[in-house]
């Protein structure tokens, strides 16, 4: 993860006074040493001033906060090492929280921002590319689907963010040498963007003329919230199944601001926090926040007091979920981000980020050139922004609420869907892929049934299958 190379041990660098030293209000780095610490220790210190940042964030120190963040621009680049990218992205989240405490000049500096939606999509088909993540969930998707479709007639899967073709592309394909023959098959795509839809109704309709197979495809141009379930038009005798590839978790913001902590209990923990980040000594961000759980911090509390299944944050949930489940399908396969991101507080959620888009960040130094101009549009116009939703935003604002697997479990299980264990055959194909991508520190893990794709021993991914209970 961190390239420059040096032996030095952390119990005789000046990193033994991090926890203890006051960060200078001067613009200038304070102490001579800074530039010169080795990447590891300089990622020990940029963790130390993103925590003692954030601690002033959430306790309204904003004096003390803007000091911090101009320590860490001195250190942080979102072309450095990984830890210097992280450091640079978690920083403009924090400004960009505290820029929020006043509206008018957040709409004044985000007036003439302009996002492309051409640009959006690149990024995405870029983090597809770069990724196995998403290929491992395509494959686990169309296997559950052709086995729980075995017999079907008359095949409609509804995908919930058709964004990309390759994913039906390979179960037209896998359908066409079903040993009863292919089914007609009916996919229902929604998608905001109607061009994205017009290009996958295209591809589509190529290869099913190509492998003869009876298609048909239903486009619905709309945002997933508001999704007038009646276009679905599911009919009398089909089988349907449901597709939902990172889109769930949107549906747990709410309107109600979550309830905060004191300012002097996130102090008071955040200060053991940040000493026991500032004793490690390992390689990579992931083994230096690894670390701290041995120590005795937890980062993903399932209690219910992370982020209760009851709130008022799920209602939105709840609601769609049982529109899913009116629908009566015979299969629907979630996959999520397998992270705990949406804790009642900023230091929460900025430690868990931390450990998240450290493995993610990690993934990309492993495999990508640091100068790949690719590389830094997937970490800024996508892991950035995510992270900037994760820190800076509250209430409905914030979409990126992601939970652990068994989180979803309870939530699914308590909306009337029955676990369905993934098959062995599912599972085999999805570990070939990843074997075959040439990376060894991708890994995949079984759990209840259902599979989590980590990064080393990282969780980042689920995928599960579900039934409608009756």
């Amino acid at each position: 993860m961190y390239q420059d190379d040096g032996s030095s041990s952390v119990t005789s660098s000046p990193l033994q006074v991090f926890s203890t030293m006051p960060v200078s209000p001067s613009m200038g780095s304070p102490y001579p040493w800074v530039r010169e610490l080795k990447s590891e220790e300089r990622g020990l210190y940029l963790i130390h001033l993103l925590l003692t940042c954030a601690n002033h964030v959430a306790s309204g120190s904003l004096e003390n906060a803007e000091i911090a963040l101009s320590q860490i621009s001195h250190l942080a680049s979102p072309d450095g090492d990984t830890m210097q990218r992280i450091a640079a992205y978690f920083a403009e989240a924090l400004a960009r929280r505290i820029v929020k405490a006043w509206p008018g000049i957040d709409k004044a500096l985000n007036a003439t921002q302009i996002t492309l939606v051409s640009e959006q999509i690149l990024v995405r088909k870029l983090f597809y590319d770069m990724f196995p993540f998403m290929k491992v969930a395509f494959v686990l998707t169309n296997q559950a689907i052709i086995e729980a479709m075995e017999g079907e007639k008359m095949v409609h899967v509804i995908d919930l963010h058709a964004a990309e073709p390759a994913q039906w592309i390979a179960l037209l394909q896998a359908f066409s040498v079903r040993p009863e023959g292919p089914p007609h098959l009916r996919i229902t795509g929604i998608h905001p963007q109607k061009g994205v839809l017009d290009q996958m109704a295209h591809k589509l309709i190529e290869e099913a003329e190509k492998l003869d197979i009876p298609f048909q495809f239903n486009p619905i141009v709309s945002k997933l919230e508001n999704l007038d379930i009646e276009k679905l038009r599911v009919k009398t005798g089909e089988a349907l199944a449901i597709s939902s590839i990172l889109q769930l978790h949107s549906f747990l913001a709410s309107d109600d601001e979550l309830r905060k902590k004191s300012p002097s209990t996130l102090k008071n923990s955040n200060g053991i926090n940040m000493q026991r980040v500032l004793q490690m000594n390992q390689n990579t961000l992931g083994e230096l926040l690894e670390k701290d759980t041995a120590n005795g911090y937890s980062p993903s509390p399932d209690s219910a007091s992370s982020s209760p299944l009851s709130s008022t944050a799920s209602l939105k949930m709840d609601c769609f979920l049982n529109s899913l489940w009116g629908l009566s399908p015979k299969l629907m396969v979630v996959t999520e981000q397998d992270s705990n991101h949406n804790g009642s507080t900023l230091m929460e959620r900025l430690l868990e980020a931390l450990y998240t888009y450290a493995a993610l960040f990690d993934c990309l130094e492993s495999t990508v050139s640091r100068t790949s101009m690719e590389r830094l549009k997937v970490e800024k116009m996508l892991f950035g922004d995510e992270i900037k939703n994760i820190i800076a935003c509250e209430g409905a604002a914030r979409k990126e609420r992601h939970e652990k697997l068994e989180k979803w479990i309870q939530r699914l299980d308590l909306a009337g869907f029955g676990n369905v264990s993934l098959s062995y055959y599912g599972m085999l194909q999805a570990r070939r892929l990843l074997q075959g991508y040439g990376c060894d520190g991708y890994r995949m893990k079984e759990e209840n049934g259902s599979v989590v794709i980590c990064w080393q021993d990282r969780p980042l991914f689920s995928v599960s299958a579900w039934r409608c209970r009756k």
